[in-house]
């Protein structure tokens, strides 16, 4: 696991996916990019999130970040990174 950031209050209440995405932000306010990328490959991005990253960024971005599509593929199907949507 990348390093974490948070402390038992921090995490207090929060689910899995939740953690993993304070843990993110966490890092990237304390200056650890790494450490942030490592925290978002974990957390299960909504797929209209990962769309609009999709059109901002790139299909070929997402896959470089190594992010979670799972919920993408569910809403636009398997290949949604290589066509239009």
């Amino acid at each position: 696991m990348p390093k974490s950031y948070l402390n038992d209050a921090d995490r207090e209440g929060l689910t899995q996916n939740g953690i993993y995405a304070a843990e993110s932000q966490a890092a990237g306010d304390a200056g650890d990019e790494e450490a942030a990328w490592e925290w978002l490959k974990l957390v299960k991005i909504p797929a209209h999130a990962l769309l609009a990253a999709k059109r901002r960024n790139g299909g070929d971005w997402i896959r470089s970040k190594g992010l979670r599509t799972e919920t993408a593929e569910q809403a636009y199907g398997k290949d949604w990174l290589d066509r239009d949507v």
